[in-house]
């Protein structure tokens, strides 16, 4: 199926990590034009090196999406380089404090990781939802996390930020629907990548006395398709909902996960 992707003008935050790279280099192969957001100006750049490679074109923009004034200068310069802006990619996260406790998670560790997951966000959407109104459409996809569907012991403030993300996304589809903007929500589960690799398949060796086969399955299991997302996955779901065979979806809780926000 052609998503009729070609050309259009994708703003990604947070493309050098995590996700980024994947969903960025997915935009690519579509042949987008993209706008990469990131305060790390050196990795973005090197991301949109790779982009080009693919036949897409990329503009770096050096960009703390906490900062108002960034994020409007970040818009600004995506219609002056490409005329328009057709889709935001809200990809740009933090982790937040992992393992502890609400009672032993400090207030600048919450505050920090509402600024970067719900603050983020709310002030790129701000920035371009004005240029995508007066054009009478756009795509905004806010990449958040199944913690912020059922919640997770010991990631209080990630949780509670990407539950806070819902409301925003939700709400900014009611606003933006008369527009003929969609906003929707994709929420990635466990993926596999390095963090999986390197953290959290050694430590449920140690714990659970297995090897690293078991012990990915063993997480595999937790999954009604028995199986880990890869990023590729969630990347995909991003295309869709970008693209206008998605055109009446907005407002959606999408998870990439296997099926384990639905167990």
């Amino acid at each position: 199926m052609d998503l009729g992707l070609q050309g259009r003008v994708v703003i990604v935050t947070g493309p050098a990590k995590g996700l980024g790279p994947a969903i960025t280099l997915a935009f690519a192969r579509e042949g987008c034009r993209l706008v990469l957001a990131s305060r790390d100006l050196e990795a973005i750049e090197a991301i949109a090196m790779k982009t080009e490679g693919l036949g897409g074109q990329a503009l770096p923009v050096r960009c703390d999406v906490t900062n108002p004034q960034e994020t409007d200068r970040m818009a600004e310069l995506a219609v002056q380089h490409f005329g328009q802006i057709d889709a935001l990619i809200n990809v740009a996260s933090d982790t937040g404090p992992i393992g502890d406790a609400t009672w032993n998670t400090s207030p600048k560790e919450f505050e920090h990781t509402m600024q970067v997951n719900l603050l983020g966000c709310f002030n790129t959407m701000r920035a371009v939802l004005p240029r995508m109104i007066a054009r009478r459409y756009g795509k905004i996809i806010n990449v958040g996390g199944t913690y912020g569907m059922r919640g997770r012991a010991g990631r209080m403030a990630y949780s509670a930020s990407k539950w806070g993300l819902r409301g925003v996304t939700k709400s900014a589809a009611l606003e933006a629907g008369p527009h003929n903007i969609n906003v929707n929500f994709v929420a990635p589960g466990m993926v596999d990548d390095e963090r999986f690799r390197n953290k959290w398949i050694p430590e449920a060796m140690t714990q659970f006395g297995i090897n690293a086969d078991q012990a990915e399955e063993r997480h595999a299991q937790e999954y009604a398709l028995r199986r880990i997302s890869s990023d590729m996955d969630v990347a995909n779901a991003c295309l869709f909902l970008a693209s206008d065979v998605s055109r009446q979806i907005t407002g959606v809780d999408l998870p990439v996960d296997g099926g384990w926000a639905a167990l």
